[in-house]
């Protein structure tokens, strides 16, 4: 429990700090952003959640799509740029835990999370995973982005160690876990693992289980 509160007032006071700066410190990752709303087809008015929206980048680029979108996230200093970046209004942004998703089950047609995953302890990882699933429909996508390491051998050591200096000591935990079997746990289908930025990281596209083929799974 000391752990799970720790990890809460650490959240709370990095972002408060980060979110003037977060749009910037993320831009090597904008094109990041287009490939994953390119994995929803345009103009078919979807319902999506993002959640750990920060301060709304992937929110956006679903919602020049044609999608509705709900952004949600921890921090409230993150969640007001997005607001004040959201001049068209096309984006609803709430401060939620993601462990506690206020949203009826079945209310999503697509669920995403961005580079938050490996931030968090795997109890915290495991509660998200399993109440995004809850809220997005049966059959509905769930899109993961996250770390993950290079096959080169070299690669995967400076990889490892580069981005270990500056993420939490959640990433080392994260990196080592068996990360899709987590997903299966969780009642997801993966049906696209694409790498990214030169393979530091992944693109995943899942598919939710109905309630017979999750139980199967298991």
């Amino acid at each position: 429990m000391d752990e799970i509160n720790t990890y809460y007032k650490v959240v709370e006071r990095a972002f408060e700090k980060l979110a003037p700066y977060y749009d910037a410190i993320c831009l090597p990752i904008s094109g990041v952003r287009e490939q994953v709303a390119d994995l929803i087809a345009s103009g078919e008015g979807s319902r999506i959640l993002d959640v750990a929206t920060g301060t709304g980048a992937q929110a956006f680029a679903f919602a020049k799509r044609g999608h509705n979108v709900v952004g949600i996230d921890l921090s409230e200093a993150m969640i007001q740029v997005a607001r004040n970046k959201n001049k068209t209004g096309k984006v609803g942004f709430e401060v939620v835990d993601a462990t506690h998703l206020v949203f009826p089950n079945d209310s999503f047609d697509v669920s995403s999370i961005s580079f938050a995953l490996h931030d968090m302890p795997l109890v915290i990882r495991e509660k998200v995973l399993s109440e995004m699933v809850r809220v997005t429909k049966s059959g509905g996508t769930i899109l993961i982005v996250d770390y993950r390491l290079p096959k080169n051998h070299l690669g995967r050591w400076l990889v490892y160690h580069l981005i270990g200096l500056y993420e939490s000591t959640y990433y080392t935990e994260f990196i080592a876990s068996d990360f899709p079997g987590l997903l299966g746990k969780a009642g997801v289908q993966i049906a696209l693992d694409h790498p990214v930025l030169l393979g530091v990281a992944r693109i995943i596209k899942g598919l939710k289980l109905g309630k017979i083929a999750t139980e199967a799974a298991q």
